[in-house]
């Protein structure tokens, strides 16, 4: 996971930028759309999420009683002697409007879509929110595919770079 320079300060936490991204989705999964989520979370889960250390390989978004929450998406313990301890593997509410939540249950409902949290970032203010991304699983033929397009790209970049 690299950052850049600017997003983290001398202390080594996340100010701004990305705290967490999951890589593989974009492989697994064809993204039609992304959206943006806020994040209920408690503090020490904050500080967690500020050194980069969370992780969203297995995590996933669903309904649960007319909302929509992130589960299985591990922030690890705060360690700096913090009293309030918190299960690394909580469901975590996402804060959308109920126009957006609608839409994004009737369509994992209907269409057989699957909401794949993408990556946690804090925003210019400083505020944790999840990029959400809507899309259908892929098989084994399209993520052949997907790797066949991938390497073509990158050796038409390679040859373009080195006539020109």
């Amino acid at each position: 996971m690299a950052e850049s320079k600017e997003s983290k300060s001398k202390s080594g936490l996340i100010s701004h930028g990305i705290a967490s991204q999951n890589r593989k989705a974009r492989f697994d999964y064809s993204i039609k759309e992304t959206v943006e989520a806020g994040l209920v979370l408690k503090g020490a889960e904050v500080k967690s999420l500020r050194h980069g250390r969370a992780t969203l390989t297995e995590a996933w978004a669903g309904e649960r009683d007319g909302e929509l929450w992130l589960f299985n998406a591990y922030i690890p313990e705060y360690q700096g002697g913090v009293l309030s301890r918190f299960e690394p593997r909580a469901p975590r509410k996402l804060l959308l409007k109920h126009k957006q939540i609608n839409q994004l249950t009737a369509s994992v409902a209907r269409n057989g879509i699957t909401i794949v949290p993408l990556q946690i970032h804090f925003n210019d203010r400083g505020i944790a929110k999840v990029l959400l991304g809507v899309g259908e699983g892929r098989q084994k033929a399209d993520k052949r595919h997907a790797v066949a397009a991938r390497d073509w790209q990158r050796d038409k970049a390679r040859l373009m770079r080195n006539k020109g």
